[in-house]
């Protein structure tokens, strides 16, 4: 796809107005790229691919809490805001909004780096995730103290 044709439909989904930054007082759980094979033959990156990556990210967060193994279990809500193409920078953030005695809950938000002629940032995906810290035997634990 020629540059010009790739920035006229980028322009129809971004504007000005939408372009933000990424959270300076925050690190990013996880950065990736898209690649061609994670998306259709118009470059848009599949809404399966980029759950997933959520789904990676948040566990990171969850497992680190549980001290161990975690399993998602419910997906409480998902949100695509914007597409994602093939090229983009994915910054990916996780924070634990809940605690319960062996399941908690966390908060993912997935910002995008354009890659194009100028930095553009923006929010593409919004996501609460629940998680069971579990055992050996893939049976529910519960969650050491804070």
């Amino acid at each position: 796809m020629a540059a010009f044709q790739r920035h006229q439909m980028w322009s129809r989904y971004v504007s000005n107005e939408n372009t933000i930054l990424l959270p300076k007082d925050r690190q990013p759980v996880l950065r990736v790229i898209p690649m061609p094979k994670d998306a259709n033959v118009h470059g848009d990156v599949f809404g399966g691919w980029i759950m997933s990556q959520v789904d990676i990210a948040g566990s990171v967060s969850a497992m680190r809490r549980a001290g161990g193994r975690v399993a998602t279990v419910a997906v409480n809500s998902f949100v695509f805001k914007q597409p994602v193409f093939v090229g983009d920078l994915l910054s990916i953030y996780a924070d634990i909004v809940k605690v319960g005695r062996t399941s908690l809950t966390v908060a993912v938000e997935v910002y995008a780096e354009r890659q194009r002629m100028e930095a553009e940032v923006v929010k593409v995906t919004e996501a609460t995730l629940t998680f069971v810290a579990t055992d050996e035997n893939r049976r529910s634990r519960p969650l050491p103290p804070a």
